[in-house]
């Protein structure tokens, strides 16, 4: 019996290009040399992708037929219910198999939040939804990508409603989730830093006062816990020093405060992290590019990433 980690794989979004970067993921021995790979899909999808873009399915991985879709004529490059409904099957199926610890953790090819909307289905997204059927209720999305890693305060929500979200108690829950992020990663010696909202951190309350209020006093809570966090600073400025390795995680306040800077140095290999689940869950930091589905030029490098990202932390839970 292999000692290898089991990793289940889910196809994501039918339409989009998750079938065609899981099979060439599983292709790579940088993926399969250090995993026992499950995909957790729909079968006729992954048949029809394997056929259709030319790309031979690996003998070595396990397929577990999953889904509504058996036949062949699903609409492709778009969103619908009938997409959404899998999505959300491919997702509770591979927690159900983490949870009874029939696989050690979960890697997630992209879903379409507009199919799980039409399809009924009220999750905002993947993390959202596994933090639900985990019943977990301190939960954070982290990206890495090159020398950026950054967890978030706030995730899929309006830029308008982000201020009212900033409070102490959650910015000091993300910054404790900071450092178990760290400790998952292999990171001994953390160094954490946190973005303040506003232009120059607010600059001492002319450009709003979040950092006095919220922010400042989370991060002197955390250094009171112990924790090796410092800022508020300026987010204009902070990432130049996280680039050059001054830290090794930053608290960001919202989404794309942290994604833009590492989808800018990061974009084909940036890896999503869901921290505070009982197993570990990654996933590829795109989306379902249905611009370029079902027409074999996807590139698989961030789910190659995503796989090797789970493996290495899969044993830190």
């Amino acid at each position: 019996m292999s000692n290898k980690i089991r990793i289940a794989v889910t196809i994501g979004e039918p339409a989009g290009i998750g079938p065609e970067i899981t099979l060439k993921s599983l292709l790579s021995e940088e993926a399969t040399g250090i995993c026992r790979p499950l995909i957790v899909g729909s079968a006729a999808v992954i048949e029809e992708a394997a056929e259709k873009l030319s790309i031979a399915i690996n003998p070595s991985v396990e397929i577990l037929d999953v889904g509504d879709i058996r036949g062949r004529d699903f609409p492709r490059g778009r969103s619908t219910a009938e997409g959404g409904r899998d999505c959300a099957a491919y997702i509770r199926k591979a927690v159900e198999l983490a949870l009874s610890r029939e696989v050690d953790a979960i890697v997630t090819a992209p879903i379409s939040k507009e199919s799980l909307k039409m399809a009924g289905i009220g999750w905002p997204g993947h993390t959202e939804m596994l933090a639900e059927l985990t019943g977990t209720k301190d939960f954070a999305m982290v990206l890495c990508g090159g020398p950026i890693r950054v967890i978030l305060v706030t995730i899929h929500t309006a830029l308008s409603n982000v201020p009212a979200l900033i409070t102490r108690e959650r910015v000091l829950k993300t910054i404790i989730m900071a450092k178990r992020t760290c400790a998952v990663m292999g990171i001994e010696k953390p160094r954490i830093a946190v973005a303040g909202l506003n232009p120059h951190a607010g600059e001492a309350g002319i450009f709003g006062r979040e950092e006095i209020e919220a922010i400042s006093p989370a991060v002197e809570d955390a250094c009171k816990m112990g924790i090796p966090v410092f800022g508020p600073f300026p987010p204009d400025a902070l990432f130049n020093k996280v680039y050059k390795g001054e830290f090794d995680l930053v608290v960001c306040m919202y989404h794309d405060q942290g994604l833009i800077p590492l989808k800018m140095i990061a974009l084909d290999k940036g890896v999503n992290i869901t921290v505070g689940l009982p197993f570990i869950r990654t996933s590829p930091d795109h989306g379902t590019a249905y611009d370029i589905a079902w027409k074999g030029i996807a590139d698989p490098s961030s789910m190659i990433e995503a796989i090797k990202t789970a493996v290495q932390c899969g044993d830190r839970v």
